[in-house]
């Protein structure tokens, strides 16, 4: 297990020097953020049978490999389904769909990241479960919280059209996507009720083109069949505590009041992701939902140490205790987590394909 801790020590060091970005200063990416976006796109893009749902990826492929272009699209997310097509007529297994999967989530990760009044602590809290477990683990969702996060930048500076092409596209590689559309109109338009009207067609427009035929099978397959994930209480809850921290203290977080007031029904949703828990018949259901949330756990808790330390001899303090929170839950994850043996060891490809 080595690779991840070494993954999450590098990126802790880098928050330990705090040497903040300015938000919104530069949009080049400096030498260590392009070495990480590389780092990321190779250690995800590149593992070799690591994650829960290895052997259904591979299966995907080799099903492709028998279908027409067309049947291969229709037949699940657009996207993704390409991805696994030409990767099967060209004979390159899962890392070349990996591998683009693993870059467009690393660019939409950095560029969110450094977004951040802190963006090396804003990684620091992704690497443990956002990298390791959802990016490496569940590809298609990791590829569409990646694009959606893209979105969410747009939504700040207030670019609706740009987040909803994001959303479409994350739509693209994971139909549950679309959900995210509707938050359009929670990002302080000037006029909300052309934003509302707009921003609700394209929601029908792409429920009806990507999510419509698949409800009855989702439905059936997480509702009816009462799927259970194990886990799934501890996850809502690292979305949960961070929404009541800002809820609490948001007067002082420095940000827009547009800003303000959006994070704040993100966080309320985090919140209303815990009640569902209690009352659907499927936690796995309310689990993969709430997957998309997972950046406000990054917006906040890398803006805890401005935020709460009222001297700056204290802004350390509170860094390093954002810092040992997410060792904490990387160090629970893999010694304790249930589907932990399908992560370890972590195996490289390239490593693997020489010793062979």
């Amino acid at each position: 297990m080595w690779p991840y801790w070494m993954l999450f020590l590098l990126v802790a060091f880098r928050a330990s020097v705090r040497l903040p970005t300015p938000v919104g200063a530069s949009k080049n990416w400096s030498d260590w953020w392009r070495l990480m976006f590389v780092l990321l796109v190779l250690m995800i893009g590149l593992r070799h049978e690591v994650g829960g749902d290895w052997s259904n990826y591979v299966g995907h492929i080799q099903r492709a490999s028998f279908e027409s272009l067309e049947r291969a699209v229709l037949r699940g997310d657009p996207a993704y389904s390409l991805l696994n097509w030409i990767a099967a007529q060209l004979d390159l297994g899962p890392y070349f769909v990996n591998i683009v999967c693993a870059a467009l989530f690393g660019w939409g990760l950095v560029v969110f990241c450094r977004t951040q009044p802190l963006p090396w602590l804003a990684l620091v809290v992704a690497v443990p479960y956002l990298v390791t477990v959802v990016a490496m683990g569940y590809t298609r969702q990791g590829v569409a919280i990646g694009l959606a996060m893209l979105g969410l930048v747009a939504l700040a500076d207030r670019k609706i059209l740009r987040f909803v092409v994001f959303v479409a596209l994350a739509a693209t590689f994971h139909k549950s996507a679309v959900i995210l559309m509707p938050l359009a109109v929670l990002a302080g338009a000037r006029n909300r009720v052309w934003t509302a009207l707009w921003v609700g067609l394209a929601s029908v427009l792409f429920y009806v083109l990507l999510l419509e035929d698949a409800v009855e099978q989702l439905q059936y397959g997480y509702l009816e069949r009462e799927y259970q994930s194990q886990g799934a209480a501890i996850r809502l809850a690292m979305n949960a505590v961070p929404a009541m921290v800002f809820l609490k203290y948001r007067s002082r977080f420095d940000m827009s009041p547009a800003d303000r007031m959006f994070w704040t029904w993100m966080s309320l949703g985090a919140l209303a992701f815990v009640g569902l828990l209690v009352v659907s018949p499927s936690s796995t259901a309310v689990d993969r939902v709430a997957l998309y949330w997972i950046p406000l756990q990054l917006f906040v808790l890398s803006r805890l140490p401005d935020a709460m330390a009222q001297q700056p001899e204290l802004n350390t303090i509170w860094t390093r205790l954002v810092v040992a929170y997410s060792a904490a839950v990387l160090f629970v994850w893999l010694f304790f987590a249930s589907h932990a043996n399908a992560w370890l060891p972590y195996q490289f490809y390239p490593w693997v394909w020489f010793w062979q």
